[in-house]
């Protein structure tokens, strides 16, 4: 491993997102760490200045700690600290990268304070019935509907609202992806951060997919249904896109009438939020939603545990004899 201090940061950041790109990830993640790393890149280039110097033209080794520290301090200034957390692990990411590469001799982010942020709180579904009446409504082919396929849009609600899929999993998804002998049919995900998972689904669920698969077999004829194509198509037949699958859901929340009823922020995620809350309220391990929704970390799937157990807390207090005794005793 060796110093290649000659090396300027703009050419790094290419060869680092060139690297990345090979993990698949979504062209958001990917514009996303271009972002971060060139924000702060340029404050380092700056250094004050009104007019900062060409990325091409800063040597690697210029990122010291004290350096990387500053640039931080004054990225930091007027962002919310999710912000910075994100731009910190896109940041220690790089260095680790260059350090694989030989590139640099070390890793200067440990000594770069970042912020301690709080996991971000699911958003399910409001509404006790809420996933069922979506459901109902979605199966209904509704004549004001163009061109209606109600067997494709439940297949995309089962899939995230019984296996709890993104929408980059969906997206993702081959013809293939579904998979299994009868009584252990799978859903075989490419999930976050290229971590496959393997959901299994229930033959409630098979039969909704299976179901699409054939209406779209005579949509379009048996060669659109190949093993390798999208699991989800348009109306063309073509491979539906993250726009097309965004405004697919917001149309089934519409026809059922219960867009009051989705959290704001949360659009198609709050599908797959519900699955997790739902597979909390009955009784799975934080263990078991981590592997079964792709969690990189045990911290994020105890969220929904703990946002059960406060929903029943709440439930408890609530009870009419608890605050007839209440009252008792402030008398």
């Amino acid at each position: 491993m060796h110093d290649k201090p000659d090396e300027t940061v703009g050419a790094l950041i290419e060869e680092f997102l060139t690297a990345r790109a090979t993990r698949k990830p979504s062209p958001h993640t990917l514009a996303a760490y271009r972002r971060d790393l060139t924000a702060v890149a340029e404050l380092i280039a700056a250094d004050g200045d009104a007019t900062p110097l060409p990325l091409d033209r800063v040597a690697v080794s210029a990122l010291s700690p004290r350096v990387m520290r500053a640039a931080f301090a004054r990225f930091a200034g007027p962002r919310a600290a999710a912000s910075v957390h994100r731009a910190w692990s896109t940041w220690n990411s790089f260095f680790t990268f260059l350090v694989a590469e030989g590139v640099v001799p070390g890793n200067p982010m440990p000594a770069v304070g970042r912020p301690r942020t709080p996991l971000p709180r699911p958003k399910p579904l409001r509404g006790e019935d809420t996933p069922e009446e979506l459901l109902a409504a979605v199966a209904r082919a509704e004549g004001r509907q163009r061109d209606p396929w109600p067997e494709r849009d439940l297949a995309v609600l089962a899939l995230a609202l019984c296996a709890g899929l993104r929408l980059s999993e969906l997206l993702a998804l081959r013809v293939s992806s579904v998979a299994g002998r009868d009584g252990e049919r799978r859903v075989d995900v490419a999930g976050k951060g290229g971590r496959p998972r393997t959901v299994p689904i229930e033959d409630a669920v098979d039969r909704v997919l299976t179901g699409y698969l054939d209406s779209r077999r005579l949509r379009f004829g048996a060669r659109n249904v190949r093993p390798d194509s999208p699991f989800l198509v348009d109306r063309h037949g073509e491979a539906l896109r993250r726009g097309g699958l965004q405004y697919l859901v917001e149309s089934c929340y519409r026809r059922a009438g219960i867009g009051d009823r989705v959290p704001r922020g949360a659009r198609l995620h709050a599908l797959r939020h519900t699955f997790a809350t739902r597979l909390a309220e009955d009784g799975a391990s934080a263990a078991e939603i981590m592997r079964l929704l792709g969690h990189a970390s045990l911290a994020s799937s105890q969220t929904y545990i703990e946002v059960t157990a406060g929903q029943q807390r709440a439930a408890v207090a609530a009870n009419r004899t608890n605050r007839a005794l209440s009252g008792l005793l402030k008398r």
